[in-house]
């Protein structure tokens, strides 16, 4: 039995110490059967899982943590470079071309730009390395505003989870400051995420708790180059490469995005 589910039990069986040992083996068995029911025991009594996640290694999850933010740069700067808002004529009238992104979208896209960037530089700081430099990117990321924004929907869910992985590490490890960076870059994340549904037409706001569903941060690498994206390599989708150090040249600044850059205490 998993030290979560023993902890749970024992607080049901001190709650109820008035009653009888069997009134509260019922209780305790009770507990047992609604965990269960509810599909939660995989979780609290997931006890493998929870050897995997912390044996991920520090430095490895800096490391991955810089290269996925490499990858989100580029994207979110690329992408409304290539679907920068523009007006066609309909009859008469300019109206929005709906092949392009729309301009709160387009604002949106190019702060999370400036953002991963930064979330980049500040993993440098700490040591962090990324994998390479060099992503090939699949055309279909950019060709329309759907493929940008499924694109941005998936990864930042992937990050999301990258930084959950290393917040719990770190927070194991004793590594407070390295800990409370993972949790904000999470949080960040987690709006880059809302907003790229909000624009696709889907709820935003539509968790309580983030999507937790791998424990070993090298599979944040393998989902990505499932969809596609290639590490220093090419793909398996049709794309090409683009050089991080010359995408960040063109990122939009601080000044043109207006993120707020004030930095944790």
């Amino acid at each position: 039995m998993s030290e979560a589910l023993n902890i749970a039990y024992a607080a049901i069986d001190r709650d109820n110490a008035e009653q009888s040992a069997h009134t509260r083996r019922r209780f305790v068995g009770g507990a047992a059967a609604a965990v269960g029911s509810m599909g939660l025991l995989s979780l609290v009594n997931n006890d493998q899982a929870h050897a995997q996640m912390l044996a991920n290694d520090a430095t490895t999850i800096l490391n991955v943590a810089a290269t996925a933010e490499v990858l989100a740069t580029i994207v979110n700067t690329v992408g409304p470079e290539k679907l920068k808002p523009r007006t066609v004529n309909r009859r008469g009238r300019r109206v929005a071309d709906k092949r392009r992104l729309d301009k709160v979208t387009y604002r949106n896209v190019r702060a999370a730009a400036r953002e991963e960037l930064i979330h980049h530089d500040v993993l440098a700081s700490l040591g962090a390395k990324s994998l390479t430099k060099k992503i090939w990117v699949p055309n279909a990321v950019f060709k329309s505003p759907k493929g940008l924004l499924t694109t941005l929907e998936a990864g930042d869910q992937i990050f999301i989870n990258a930084y959950l992985i290393g917040t719990t590490v770190f927070a194991n490890a004793g590594k407070g400051k390295e800990a409370r960076f993972t949790g904000e870059f999470m949080g960040t994340e987690a709006v880059h995420r809302a907003l790229a549904r909000q624009s696709l037409g889907k709820l935003g706001n539509d968790r309580v708790f983030m999507k937790y569903t791998f424990t070993q941060i090298g599979d944040a690498v393998k989902l990505l180059q499932d969809a596609g994206f290639g590490f220093g390599a090419k793909g398996s989708a049709p794309g090409r490469f683009y050089d991080f150090d010359e995408v960040r040249k063109r990122t939009p600044s601080v000044g043109r995005t207006r993120v707020n850059t004030l930095k944790p205490v």
